[in-house]
């Protein structure tokens, strides 16, 4: 358990005493929160926490009163704790600040040796420590499990709207890679992503494709998922749509999409 108990540090400081009335305002804080808070710890979530699209955590989150992230909204609710992201407006934080509150930055995960950190940082702002050692531990361990060296690795390409994809230097590429595929972003020279034209993603050929979600309503951006040259492609299997809620935090919900590439992978191997 290399992340918390040798000591590193973990970006939160030492309090007295743990907070009573924990605000989130971040969907990835909801989650880090709601795993590791002690009941009646966290009074209230962002509103995405409620929405099962963008939430690993919905049904548990639906049990928390939300908040639209505002610094008005944030301080009536009377926090002694605001955990935010590092991409939270900057504007709001510093109002909490100035407003005497004390705010907590966690930075977006991207990287899967990024989740301990972040539980620890959780584990240390809320008074939790043992919690989250526990919660480190299991990560790690079945992570491991997941993670075990394939016979063979698969190319696989991530094809979201507007042909973006992610490269092995992310969290979603770094999902990939553990549930053990080579990702075609690589050979393209995106290590962290960006814009792969469907042309190029042919020529690739990779042996599986996993889709972005499509979103309800109608946009040009979207019709790249849907086009029949991908249909057409020869020895590549199109295998759905990756579901965003599990692959876009640095929290152990991060383990379920390893979970689901890895039995793609064994599916892929069995000829499935």
């Amino acid at each position: 358990m290399t992340w918390f108990s040798t000591g590193a540090s973990t970006g939160a400081a030492a309090y007295a005493a743990p907070p009573q009335r924990v605000v989130s305002v971040n969907l990835c804080t909801d989650q880090l929160a709601l795993s590791l808070a002690a009941p009646g710890q966290l009074v209230s979530v962002s509103r995405l926490a409620h929405d099962p699209a963008s939430s690993a955590m919905a049904e548990t989150a639906s049990a928390y009163p939300v908040n639209g992230s505002g610094a008005e909204e944030v301080f009536l609710l009377n926090p002694d704790l605001v955990l935010a992201g590092t991409f939270t407006a900057a504007a709001t934080v510093q109002t909490l600040r100035d407003l005497g509150l004390r705010v907590e930055l966690f930075a977006p995960a991207q990287r899967l040796a990024d989740v301990p950190r972040l539980l620890a940082q959780m584990g240390a702002a809320l008074g939790r420590e043992d919690a989250a050692a526990a919660a480190i531990d299991a990560f790690e361990r079945e992570l491991a499990e997941l993670s075990r060296p394939p016979r063979h690795r698969p190319r696989a390409a991530l094809y979201y709207v507007n042909g973006y994809t992610s490269g092995a230097q992310s969290l979603a590429g770094d999902i990939l890679g553990a549930a053990g595929f080579d990702n075609v972003a690589d050979e393209a020279g995106l290590a962290r992503g960006g814009t792969l034209p469907l042309e190029r993603l042919l020529l690739l050929a990779p042996d599986v494709i996993v889709r972005g979600r499509d979103y309800p309503g109608q946009a040009r951006a979207e019709e790249v998922l849907a086009h029949p040259a991908l249909q057409a492609l020869d020895g590549t299997r199109i295998a759905g749509t990756l579901t965003d809620r599990d692959w876009i935090c640095g929290t152990p919900g991060v383990l379920k999409a390893v979970r689901a590439m890895r039995d793609l992978r064994l599916s892929l191997e069995a000829g499935e």
